[in-house]
């Protein structure tokens, strides 16, 4: 075989092997955006791990803070029966204060948890609706009072959201009121309301939209950071993570708040039913 031969020899190997890669992979990523659909519903009935690291700065009147915020945010599903499943979504909160051009020592601790419980059913409705209600717990596991609001808070929440063709639109809320506090501190009474908008691709890519507005009834203060986000779903040596990075704006904010621009990573574990 002369050289020219064994050149187009390789090549059509080489071509070969890509056309059977493509093909080969083609159910994988399928089975991958389908993973990446049911990451966008806060209530699939899904194991997920999601790591969510938040990065803002100008916090304060002053704005010389900076914070690292780890959010570690398990969603367990348990199935209560054919009809109904119960979504344990937990929120712990693992933060990095630096004090910039002050005598204050950095701040660095776990925050309060945030304890949510969706009853959910099982199936999708007709219409594409998929929807859970239950309560959310405050929980003061603060490791520093700048950390957390110092008392137990109990209250309702919900999501109701529909996906179709790639879209995922929806939203989440709840309330907390503040049951157990000492007597010279206000017991909270704070809203959160999160509408979000998604797009996945069949490669597994989602693009994703959302606002985060928390409203603090005490203070009559609200603030609203805007979420753009880009994550893919990837296997790692057998192990199928969903990782991403986006900014993130804060529309509306006040003194204690973060102010400008920030920043967020994503790595989520998925665990999929075998």
């Amino acid at each position: 075989m002369n050289h020219f031969s064994m050149r187009n020899r390789k090549l059509e190997i080489l071509l070969s092997l890509m056309v059977c890669s493509v093909f080969c992979n083609s159910q994988a990523f399928a089975d991958d955006a389908d993973l990446a659909k049911q990451l966008s519903n806060p209530v699939a009935n899904l194991v997920s791990v999601p790591f969510q690291l938040n990065y803002d700065e100008n916090i304060g009147a002053a704005e010389n803070i900076e914070r690292y915020q780890l959010n570690i945010q398990p969603v367990i599903p348990i199935e209560l029966n054919e009809n109904w499943n119960l979504i344990s979504r937990t929120v712990l909160p693992v933060t990095y204060q630096v004090y910039n051009e002050s005598n204050l020592e950095d701040d660095w601790g776990v925050g309060d948890i945030v304890q949510s419980l969706f009853f959910s059913p099982s199936k999708t409705s007709e219409s594409g609706i998929t929807w859970g209600v239950g309560p959310a717990i405050l929980l003061p596991t603060a490791s520093e009072k700048t950390l957390g609001a110092d008392q137990y808070g109990l209250g309702p929440t919900f999501v109701i959201l529909k996906q179709t063709h790639g879209w995922t639109v929806g939203a989440l809320a709840n309330h907390i009121w503040g049951v157990e506090h000492d007597d010279d501190v206000d017991a909270i009474s704070s809203t959160f309301v999160q509408p979000f908008v998604s797009y996945t691709y069949p490669n597994s890519t989602t693009v994703g939209l959302n606002t985060e507005t928390t409203y603090d009834w005490n203070s009559e203060e609200a603030t609203m950071p805007v979420n753009l986000t880009v994550t893919k779903v990837i296997n790692l040596n057998g192990q199928l993570i969903s990782v991403g990075a986006g900014a993130r704006y804060w529309a509306d904010d006040h003194d204690a708040s973060p102010k400008g621009w920030g920043a967020r990573l994503i790595a989520s574990f998925v665990f999929p039913k075998k």
